[in-house]
């Protein structure tokens, strides 16, 4: 017993050494896979190290990184954790490996690892080793027999097998009986590898010297240190029953469909026991060996018929076995085998699970961009467990699957988040079988704005009035742009484009608000100077790169009335004569004018304005409306007065109207003497020999300087001569006089001018200041002629005095000029 402990002991050493160390790993290349197998010991801390997954990959840490590495288990617990920045794989929960996998072996469990950009999925397997971390324990605390006495020997009893959570060496190993004397303990492993112990009876009973017996089964485990698990069994000795029952098979096949309805028939064992009476009755009953099928069948103890009381999973259960034993009424028992086929059905819907969904997405992602990476999976087989995943409806959206049962989510088409904006796309993932069962998920999906529009304005070109004369600040017109796009993408400010007119830049004439869009003026606008003004404004959205376009503005600028007529003609001060033979209808002068206003402000009507208001029914003049022709209304009488002042009117159509005013002076008179007679002469020999005058004496101060420069001259010229004569008289040379050619001539006729000139020349000044009244009958009277001034006679005898005085003066120069003219000649008779 020692050494069987101790050998125990060493084998658990060895496993126990073998758990801690890396068992082996290895990769399964296929299109972008790549397995990795780790095995580890259960119950390992949190945070103890599985592998270096980067390593065993060969991917390098930024790999992992930038791909978003991370671990894919469905809706299995997560036992492990990947630290991409490390690379590292390690513990993440608690591992029980008979929680995990109960008594199936090797236990592992699954996952995968998966990348992005481009989507890659490593299939990860650990595989747990186990622990002896749990005692060998039997269902029952106690085993009761009821034997014969007559009992043969080699008589074997099954005894229930003990229940070990762990597996292989840290599972049963071994059964031990004691005491041992009636009894011999042979051990078994039944077709699922689970070890069983019979009692073999090596000693004949007698019930009379021992009628009970009492026993203990101890189970030991192959761990380190070991554990054991102990039962008591209860032997009742009885009278012989010398036949055992015996079944017709030994292994019993059947196939039942998964979820078949509680009491479907699945089979009937038979056993016939040779004894009669109640010694040959026999009844069936599971072994105690699988005491958990009892809750999935009931068998009948008397007929041996095998039903279901539970509908049987096939993603549980593929092939089912146990035992079932016949027993007859000594005791006397014997087992066969069951063995049952799960048929699998369609039962399962295929389970769609979200790895990663990405939303929203720019309206400007290209076609195959990833939107969403998805998980199916059916646990039903065959193509049962076939699954396909598809989008309904008709969207710009696909289906892309690399690897199986992973499907990836992706665009097919440009999106234009103006047209629209969110989408509601539905997955639905399928199976193969018959009927195909389906699941579906929706996804909301919102794309994002990208500034690709630019503003919009409604129109392609304004227009607006602006009436002239107008307040700086005014608004003319409001401009609006719109931009379909969203945010600060279609948040538009208007501003003017450059430009000048006439050498000015445009915003020293408008201005537009950056966010209104209205259009202002920024002075005061003059429709004689400005008619028209054009220029464009810039729409401009608040996106990066900003997108912007153009608008022409054209605003007209309407005529106001705020100019009044102007008299062109007649120029004031003016003046008509009018002989008094003229008819009614002589034109006397015409009145132009004009209006720099346009339209109505510029249509011109002339009037005569009278004294009294009203119209003069013996007025002599009256003037054309609209072309500002003055004629006589009627024939001159002698009645009329010499001298008439008219006032003419000129107003224009414009609400309200301006006007000016012109005054014509008209003499009635057949010659221009009797003008100079009349009161009407006074004004112009008044302002005419005022005018004369001054040029008159201006005149005489230049010819008085000249004569005063000219004598100078003269003084200095005969000084020179004289001094040149005595040095000639005092030399010996003859003295030759010399006489110029027509000295008489010049000294009668060219050396002075006559005496009458002077009174000839008061004349010729008389007789053109009346020949210049003569002629200037066209001039304009000036304001207060009417006044009472005094006769011009006076004034003009003065200007014929100064006439006189200047004459005289031009006479003496010519005289000068022609004795100087002499003297440079030599002519030295002259001056003597």
């Amino acid at each position: 017993m020692e050494s069987k402990d101790n050998n125990l002991s060493g084998g658990g050493m060895r496993w126990r050494r073998a758990a801690g160390l890396f068992v082996f790993w290895c990769f399964f290349l296929h299109a972008s896979e790549a397995q990795i197998r780790y095995s580890i010991p259960e119950e390992m801390k949190k945070g103890s190290l599985v592998g270096n997954v980067a390593q065993d990959l060969g991917l390098d840490l930024k790999r992992l990184r930038s791909g978003r590495a991370r671990i894919v288990t469905g809706e299995n617990v997560q036992y492990a954790e990947l630290r991409a920045d490390k690379g590292l794989l390690v513990v993440h929960e608690r591992i029980d490996r008979e929680q995990l996998c109960g008594d199936v072996t090797p236990c592992s469990f699954t996952f995968e690892i998966l990348l992005e950009n481009p989507m890659e999925l490593h299939p990860v397997t650990i595989e747990v080793l186990d622990v002896n971390d749990n005692a060998p324990t039997f269902k029952n605390h106690y085993l009761q027999f009821e034997i014969t006495e007559s009992a043969a020997l080699g008589s074997r009893f099954v005894l229930d097998n003990a229940h070990d959570a762990d597996v292989d060496a840290n599972g049963v190993q071994s059964y031990i009986l004691t005491p041992s004397d009636h009894f011999l303990l042979k051990q078994h492993v039944n077709p699922g590898g689970r070890k069983y112990a019979e009692m073999v009876l090596q000693k004949a009973l007698d019930r009379e010297q021992q009628p009970r017996l009492s026993l203990k089964l101890v189970a030991v485990d192959g761990g380190n240190p070991q554990r054991s698990g102990t039962v008591n069994i209860e032997i009742n000795i009885l009278d012989a029953n010398d036949n055992v029952p015996v079944f017709n098979q030994s292994l019993y096949k059947a196939k039942l469909i998964e979820n078949s309805p509680k009491d479907t028939h699945v089979l009937t064992v038979n056993a016939t026991d040779a004894d009669s009476g109640s010694n040959g009755k026999v009844t069936y009953s599971f072994s105690k060996s699988n005491a958990e099928i009892a809750d999935l069948f009931h068998i009948d103890e008397m007929t041996g018929c095998i039903s279901v009381i539970k509908e049987i999973d096939y993603e549980k259960d593929k092939t089912i076995e146990f035992m079932v034993e016949a027993k007859d009424q000594g005791g006397l028992t014997d087992s066969t085998k069951v063995e049952i086929e799960v048929l699998d059905l369609n039962d399962n819907v295929p389970v769609l699970n979200v790895m990663s969904f990405t939303s929203p997405v720019s309206e400007d992602s290209p076609a195959g961009t990833t939107i969403g990476i998805m998980n199916v999976k059916d646990q039903d087989s065959g193509e049962n467990g076939h699954v396909r995943c598809a989008i309904e409806g008709r969207v710009p959206f696909r289906m892309k699957s690399n690897v199986r049962n992973y499907f990836a989510l992706v665009t097919d088409a440009d999106l234009d988040r103006e047209s629209v904006s969110e989408y509601n796309i539905t997955v639905v993932a399928s199976d193969a079988g018959s009927p195909p069962l389906s699941a579906e998920r929706t996804f909301h999906l919102k794309v994002s704005d990208v500034n690709d529009n630019a503003p919009v304005f409604a129109v392609s070109f304004y227009r607006a009035n602006l009436a002239e004369n107008n307040s700086p600040g005014v608004s003319v017109l409001r401009v609006s742009a719109k931009d379909p796009d969203e945010n600060q993408n279609a948040r538009v400010s208007y501003m003017l484009e450059q430009g000048e007119i006439g050498g000015t830049p445009i915003a020293s004439f408008v201005s537009v608000n950056a966010q209104s869009g209205v259009v202002s003026a920024v002075r005061s606008f003059d429709y004689e100077r400005m008619k028209r003004l054009d220029f464009a404004v810039r729409a401009q959205d608040g996106g990066s790169p900003p997108l912007c376009s153009n608008v022409s503005v054209g605003v007209l600028i309407r005529d106001q009335n705020d100019n009044a007529p102007q008299v062109l003609y007649p120029v004031q001060p003016h003046a008509e004569m009018v002989p008094r033979s003229a008819d009614a209808g002589y034109l006397v002068t015409k009145v132009v004018a004009v209006d720099v206003d346009s339209g109505q402000n510029a249509w011109l009507s002339y009037k005569v304005q009278h004294k009294f208001g009203g119209a003069d029914r013996g007025a002599l003049f009256e003037v054309g409306l609209h072309n500002g022709e003055m004629r006589t209304v009627r024939q001159v009488t002698d009645k009329d007065a010499v001298k008439q002042r008219l006032t003419v009117v000129v107003e224009d159509n414009g609400q309200p109207s301006r006007s000016a005013t012109v005054a014509v002076n008209v003499a009635l008179a057949d010659g221009f003497p009797e003008v100079l007679r009349s009161e009407f002469a006074d004004d112009f020999s008044e302002d005419y020999d005022d005018r004369l005058t001054f040029y008159l004496v201006s005149a005489l101060a230049a010819v008085s300087f000249l004569f005063v420069a000219c004598l100078l001259l003269i003084v200095s010229l005969k000084v020179y001569r004289w001094r040149r004569s005595r040095v000639l008289y005092r030399s010996d040379l003859p003295v030759i006089p010399y006489y110029p050619p027509r000295y008489c001539d010049t000294l009668g006729t060219a050396g002075t001018l006559p005496h009458v000139y002077n009174y000839e020349a008061c004349a010729a000044a008389k007789s053109h200041v009346t020949n210049t009244q003569a002629v200037s009958q066209s001039l304009v009277s000036v304001d207060g002629a009417d006044a009472d001034v005094p006769h011009g006679g006076e004034q003009t005898s003065g200007s014929c005095s100064l006439m006189s005085t200047l004459v005289s003066q031009i006479r003496t120069l010519v005289s000068i000029y022609v004795c100087f003219q002499s003297l440079y000649h030599g002519e030295a008779l002259f001056l003597y």
